[in-house]
């Protein structure tokens, strides 16, 4: 039996365990509690939350949003926020928990594109598709020339980009396999230049990492 995302997000909604595949046989538990938020998640993810989203002031875009947690909590800032995901269960949990999002693949046509303020890849999303600059490049299309960028990467490793195919898992079902990729906080600066844009800061937070990121300004011939 094949796991498709909308069973992984309903599992996660049930604080069943899940986890994240490889090719090479080896996985890893995906951080359902986190991607649920509220009190499912720990303090320590919560405050990370928060300080990560107290950087928009703005209109934001939440790419790859899953159940919502961030979407929600930036509308209960006054934040007008979209989420963006291509799994229907998860889109139901964001407009469950009073948030607004959109069942579409974050490539395609998307509302008031090059007019957010922030665009959020949070949960390690800025390895969506497995090719990062592409996905740092679209991120660039979306905001406005002030707007901002924040990506969770990994901690601070290798300057190269882990590519990998993964699946997601579950005690007894699989998913199909996708591309995916690692990004390390010590990568995010090369790629963030390749896409346009520029590392302003990257912020440690209870073990996570936080990149934040503006368009690169336009150099004169």
């Amino acid at each position: 039996m094949t796991v498709t995302a909308d069973e992984l997000f309903r599992r996660a909604s049930t604080g069943l365990p899940c986890w994240i595949g490889r090719s090479d046989g080896t996985r890893d538990p995906l951080p359902t509690a986190r991607w649920m938020g509220g009190e499912a998640s720990s303090t320590e993810d919560r405050d990370a939350d928060s300080r990560m989203i107290s950087q928009c002031s703005g209109p934001t875009l939440d790419l790859g949003c899953g159940p919502g947690r961030l979407t929600e909590g930036l509308a209960r800032r006054g934040i007008s926020a979209l989420g963006v995901d291509t799994s229907r269960e998860a889109v139901d949990l964001t407009l469950n928990r009073g948030g607004h999002a959109v069942l579409r693949d974050l490539f395609d046509p998307l509302p008031n594109a090059g007019e957010w303020e922030c665009v959020l890849l949070a949960d390690g999303n800025i390895g969506i598709g497995g090719d990062p600059v592409r996905l740092l490049r679209r991120a660039a299309e979306l905001i406005r020339p002030d707007g901002a960028v924040i990506a969770e990467v990994d901690s601070p490793g290798s300057d190269k980009v882990q590519a990998q195919t993964v699946r997601w898992e579950t005690d007894t079902t699989v998913g199909d396999w996708f591309a995916w990729a690692s990004v390390s906080a010590t990568a995010t600066a090369g790629l963030a230049r390749a896409a346009g844009l520029t590392v302003v800061d990257i912020a440690p937070i209870h073990g996570r990492y936080f990149a934040y990121m503006r368009s690169a300004p336009v150099r004169e011939q």
